[in-house]
């Protein structure tokens, strides 16, 4: 008797979800998975790209410290978190997420070229949404965040909880976006405040205030993000 024909596969197939719900297609490039962490409930779509690899190097060790114990030689190091994203965050296709990057110190000879650059941390509040073909090199986002599509967020850029920034806008270097306003604009400035209720019978973003509970629930299906029917 001939084997049973297999079903054929599901676009819930293309997607991994974690115990803490957390919905990662396989089609998105996550580099670095040790120095990532996601929150819980946090939506990964196809296409998206986390360059976790890109991490600050550990402390050297320097031949003036004491000798260490035994059991110190044995302990394992902590693992460096490298982007750090909060519950309810939603990455559309096409984003990229690549941490920060500052130059410590003025290189004092031309040998030294990018030694004098190190990468720092990467972290995400919750309930932020960002749109498809966007790139984040913030230093921080806060919660109730939205960056619409097509979106360039600068290095060690700061967004602060509740703001939004419009379509197409170029966030430069370093900028700190106040919490509770609208931006937009290459470069990016402040266009006024978010309105009360902001969220609501919008397609693209889902519950009242940001709320991304909904929009993770059909994350995956027809329809809703992530979507590759």
């Amino acid at each position: 008797m001939p084997p049973p024909a297999s079903k054929p596969p599901s676009n819930q197939s293309t997607w991994v979800e974690t115990e803490t719900g957390n919905k990662v297609s396989r089609r998105a490039q996550l580099h670095g998975t040790q120095h990532i962490t996601l929150g819980g409930r946090c939506v990964i779509s196809p296409n998206v790209c986390i360059r976790g690899d890109l991490v600050r190097p550990p402390p050297s060790s320097t031949s003036s410290q004491p000798t260490s114990t035994a059991k110190e030689h044995n302990k394992k190091p902590h693992p460096i978190t490298s982007v750090t994203l909060g519950k309810y965050v939603i990455l559309c296709p096409h984003v990229l997420l690549k941490p920060p990057l500052r130059l410590l110190s003025a290189p004092k000879d031309k040998t030294a070229g990018l030694n004098a650059w190190q990468y720092l941390p990467l972290t995400m509040g919750s309930h932020v949404y960002v749109s498809s073909q966007s790139s984040i090199s913030a230093a921080s986002i806060g919660d109730h965040v939205v960056v619409e599509r097509e979106c360039v967020i600068g290095n060690l850029a700061i967004l602060k909880d509740g703001c939004r920034v419009l379509r197409g806008s170029v966030v430069p270097d370093g900028m700190v976006v106040p919490p509770g306003v609208v931006v937009g604009g290459r470069p990016a400035r402040v266009l006024g405040e978010v309105g009360v209720g902001w969220g609501v019978g919008e397609d693209e973003v889902g519950g009242e205030g940001g709320d991304l509970r909904e929009v993770w629930r059909g994350a995956g299906r027809k329809g809703g993000v992530g979507w590759e029917g």
